[in-house]
């Protein structure tokens, strides 16, 4: 199932289908926080695939921890995540 942001403020392109896979052995919190009065927060299990639609412009968080506590481990562009169909791919 494709997640979508609340409604997108008029500065940011239109949202392109995007893909985050949680490569690790841990849970994740990921998220999107730099748009204003927006909000789109997942939890990614070991392995998990989220498919999700968002601007190219803004920045999925990816939180891991253990309990109560959580660290920022990355930044990812979302114009990175992008899902590309096989004729932009030149297959």
């Amino acid at each position: 199932m494709v997640q979508t942001l609340d409604p997108k403020p008029k500065q940011y392109s239109t949202p392109e289908l995007c893909c985050y896979v949680n490569a690790t052995s841990q849970v994740q919190i990921v998220r999107i926080a730099d748009i204003p009065d927006s909000y789109f927060e997942r939890v990614a299990f070991p392995g998990q695939r989220l498919m999700f639609e968002a601007p190219p412009e803004v920045q999925l968080e990816v939180h891991t921890g253990h309990m109560a506590s959580a660290i920022l481990a990355d930044r990812i562009p979302c114009s990175r995540l992008q899902v590309r169909s096989g004729s932009e791919l030149g297959i």
